[in-house]
């Protein structure tokens, strides 16, 4: 059996913003249950030189749910970080879910060997939709995703690597 653009792509997209929604769920009732404000977390950064929590879980978004839509349309923008409060972020994530559950397999495998351009600001990059999706989109979001749950593990959010997997895929 051959693997598909699709489960490569949105199938595992599905899995690791199940598991962000989660760790944000679990997050927040953390927060609560210890008298912190969640809304202290959405600027925090791991570093002076990286971004703060609110623009992983935008690129968490905008590299899964915003790969696939802007694969469709043949072009990528990034588009400057929205100012949302802890409950937007957990709105986008599942806005993100809702969006790529309603896509098909077929509607992804037909994307297979299509042009995308990822464009932020006057940079374009010019890729073939899969290899944009594999090569770019999917490492970006891993990246943005690990980055947004070290964060909340920094701010002392009991978060362990099964919280991070979701739901695996095991065999029936």
């Amino acid at each position: 059996m051959a693997i598909s653009l699709y489960d490569l792509s949105v199938r595992s997209f599905l899995q690791t913003l199940g598991s962000v929604a989660g760790f944000l769920d679990k997050s927040l009732a953390h927060f609560k249950a210890n008298g912190m404000d969640p809304e202290e977390v959405v600027e925090t950064r791991l570093h002076g030189d990286m971004l703060p929590f609110r623009f992983q879980i935008i690129s968490v978004a905008h590299h899964s749910a915003g790969a696939i839509a802007g694969s469709k349309a043949g072009l990528v923008q990034m588009s400057p970080p929205n100012e949302l409060d802890y409950a937007g972020l957990r709105k986008l994530i599942a806005d993100a879910r809702t969006a790529l559950e309603a896509v098909t397999p077929g509607e992804v495998n037909a994307l297979e060997g299509r042009d995308v351009i990822f464009q932020i600001g006057e940079h374009k990059m010019p890729f073939v939709v899969e290899d944009f999706l594999l090569s770019f989109s999917i490492p970006n979001f891993h990246f943005h995703a690990t980055t947004a749950y070290d964060i909340l593990r920094q701010k002392g959010v009991p978060l362990g690597k099964r919280d991070y997997l979701g739901a695996i895929r095991l065999k029936a």
